[in-house]
């Protein structure tokens, strides 16, 4: 799905770099990006609207079909936008309408077993995503060599302990703890989580890097394509810590 990349590698200098060397008559700018954004995240909104509205229908095995499309739709369609930034000014967009189908449903379902959660998760990623734009805007925190190195290692750690996991789970072996609501699970969902919320700092510096050095236009639906695989993992990851605490009540 897209998720869990080290370090949101869709979004890495060197793209931006190769972009650039392609030429454009118009370049990348801060607010070009931000506006790609929110397009982005409407599209995200429409079609997990729908999906949301078949889980919670009489029904709620229609909206199965969808979700799956979207699983396999969206990872096909990151990877092509990953390797062909040219592209995202279509594929983000796309991207964005098929994964709207897969948080949809999957919000949906999970708030039919803890009711209220859904809403605590996208006011939280809201919440964390503001405070990150502060965070960065101010120079609270800095995107620093070190700071980027310790990002890339600890995003790098949480995908190799997902695939492992589900690698595992194919021959019925299931990590113990971690995925559970006891203290651990709940301290590594705190862990992810926060690692998520810094992948929005390179998120930020690396598309302010990208307009500064002149990127493309189309370069803007590529940052907005970026953030909103992180906030998608964000989101998603905050969902996963809160239905954690609430099955422990």
């Amino acid at each position: 799905m897209a998720l869990f990349k080290p370090s949101n590698p869709v979004l890495r200098a060197a793209t931006f770099e190769n972009a650039r060397a392609l030429g454009a008559d118009q370049a990348m700018t801060l607010n070009g990006t931000i506006n790609k954004t929110g397009l982005l995240l409407i599209c995200t909104i429409l079609t997990a609207s729908w999906t949301w509205s078949l889980a919670r229908s009489e029904d709620p095995s229609a909206a199965s079909l969808p979700l799956i499309i979207g699983l396999i739709g969206g990872l096909i369609v990151a990877i092509a936008t990953s390797f062909k930034p040219a592209w995202s000014p279509v594929t983000a967009p796309l991207y964005a309408l098929l994964e709207g189908l897969v948080l949809g449903g999957i919000s949906a379902f999970t708030e039919a077993a803890y009711p209220g959660v859904a809403v605590q998760a996208v006011m939280l990623t809201i919440g964390t995503l503001v405070c990150m734009l502060l965070l960065y805007g101010t120079r609270v925190i800095q995107a620093t060599e070190k700071f980027k190195i310790g990002v890339v290692a600890a995003t790098g750690g949480i995908c190799l302990i997902y695939l492992v996991s589900i690698g595992l789970g194919f021959f019925g072996i299931h990590v113990p703890k971690i995925y559970e609501a006891g203290p651990i699970g709940i301290a590594f969902s705190l862990v992810v989580v926060t690692i998520a919320a810094l992948n929005l700092i390179l998120d930020f510096d690396l598309i302010e890097q990208g307009a500064a050095q002149g990127a493309p236009k189309f370069m803007e639906w590529y940052g907005g394509f970026a953030v909103l695989v992180t906030l998608i993992w964000l989101y998603l990851e905050i969902l996963r810590l809160l239905t954690k605490l609430r099955s422990r009540r």
